[in-house]
């Protein structure tokens, strides 16, 4: 427990997940108050209703991409500026960014914010969680920097240059926070056989979602035997699940005269390598979701349920929970004692708190999207894609997002908040003022299967 501040004499104590969840929170309304200012948008000097930009803004911190409005067309400079730096924060998370802030102005960093950070990145211990916010910060200004001046160089060949650089910058910072916005109302789809764009996109997308601890680790140990079991299980699932997921877009859109079906071979593959590795949380298209076959839907809301890697800028269970329930389900059906992977046995406990998490993301998908159907006068199909989307922090929408209702609206915001600080986290802060039960009671069975 973390002791906030004082009241009377009395504490008053939050639990981290409360503290993480009031943060964004915070962090959300800051930003809708900004949106709403008349200078934000083009239109008439008005900004946007309160809904709209407390869509917007929770999108943004949420690194999600759902957007009821076009990024390009709707936003000045300004307001654009806003959810770049939205962005930027929720990518990095609130305490990283609050930790920046305590380096900044050179003010001690006491336990209670380690406490916090560990928390929010995830980590195992409170062992050199400062110097990692330190390298955090490096890396992600490197590869924002390079992706940025990769895509300005390709664009300046049909921008003017100033346009390009801005570009550049703005499709970077979005890219490697997974957020998915753009500023064309089509996306990417401009240049859905564009190697370079193809290319710098998704290694951005890609290496933000892989994390920063694996990141780190790939940098200071350069070998894939002396990594981590989490960075090897995390690398390895990346692997499978972009190479499995480029294959299948590929074989389901080939003849789909909507998406791929009339382009050359060439443009053929980078469609479906992109669109095959972007539901893992980036939200980016370079061809038409909504005329995508169902197949292909379906398999994406599978991707966009498991998500991108544990302590990245990316949102979904995450890739290594989903490895870990995989393997427990393996160890029950092959009758084995302990689950193992990379000759390494994982807890139990450890087994428990991913079907939890698996769990309680079901629970919620499944009650925002029970909800939407009594809102929305649209397929299921679109309804759910839209609630995974949402919940997997993606933007990916089969054409729902700017006809929801404001209901419908206020819905999808709160499974893009649930979604961004994590099922599991959501569930603490709302249920962590419960005293914990001293109470151990007799075992008995119960037929189950």
């Amino acid at each position: 427990m973390v002791n906030l501040f004082k009241k009377r004499g009395n504490l008053i104590k939050l639990h981290p997940a409360q503290i993480l969840a009031i943060g964004f929170a915070i962090l959300i309304l800051i930003g809708t108050f900004l949106l709403m200012l008349p200078f934000s948008t083009y239109e008439e000097g008005r900004g946007l209703h309160f809904i709209d930009a407390l869509f917007e803004a929770t999108s943004a911190v949420c690194v999600t991409g759902l957007a009821v409005v076009d990024t390009g067309t709707t936003f000045t400079l300004f307001g654009q500026i806003v959810l770049l730096f939205l962005i930027q924060i929720g990518g990095w998370g609130f305490m990283t960014t609050g930790i920046l802030m305590f380096i900044i102005l050179g003010k001690k960093i006491g336990l209670k914010e380690r406490l916090l950070l560990q928390d929010s990145l995830n980590l195992f211990t409170l062992s050199g969680v400062v110097k990692l916010v330190r390298r955090i910060i490096t890396i992600t200004l490197i590869v924002e920097i390079l992706g940025a001046i990769f895509l300005a160089i390709r664009w300046s060949n049909e921008m003017t240059v100033g346009k390009a650089i801005y570009y550049g910058i703005f499709h970077s910072i979005s890219a490697f926070n997974n957020a998915g916005f753009g500023l064309e109302s089509d996306s990417l789809s401009k240049w859905v056989g564009d190697p370079t764009v193809n290319i710098v996109i998704t290694m951005l997308f890609i290496i933000g979602g892989i994390g920063f601890t694996v990141i780190l680790e790939l940098w200071q140990k350069r070998s894939l035997r002396r990594l981590s079991l989490h960075s090897k299980v995390a690398l390895l699932m990346t692997l499978i699940l972009n190479v499995v997921g480029f294959l299948i877009i590929l074989v389901a859109e080939f003849n789909n005269p909507h998406t791929i079906g009339k382009l050359s071979l060439d443009d053929k593959l980078w469609a479906s390598y992109f669109q095959g590795v972007v539901p893992r949380t980036a939200g980016f298209n370079t061809i038409d979701i909504g005329q995508m076959t169902q197949s292909s839907l379906v398999f994406m809301m599978a991707l966009m349920f498991i998500g991108a890697s544990s302590g990245s800028t990316g949102g979904g269970i995450k890739v290594t929970t989903f490895a870990i329930i995989m393997l427990a389900f393996w160890t029950v059906v092959t009758n084995r004692e302990d689950v193992n992977i990379f000759r390494r046995r994982i807890s139990w406990r450890l087994v428990n708190k991913s079907l939890s998490i698996g769990v309680t993301a079901i629970i919620f998908i499944f009650t925002i999207f029970f909800l939407l159907t009594f809102t929305e006068h649209a397929s299921m199909s679109k309804i759910l894609f839209e609630t995974i989307s949402a919940f997997g922090t993606v933007g990916l929408s089969a054409g729902l997002t700017g006809d929801l209702s404001p209901i419908g609206r206020i819905l999808i915001t709160i499974l893009m908040f649930i979604g961004r600080i994590g099922p599991l986290t959501m569930a603490f802060a709302l249920m962590s003022n419960r005293p914990e039960s001293k109470v151990r009671y007799a075992e008995e069975k119960i037929l189950i299967g």
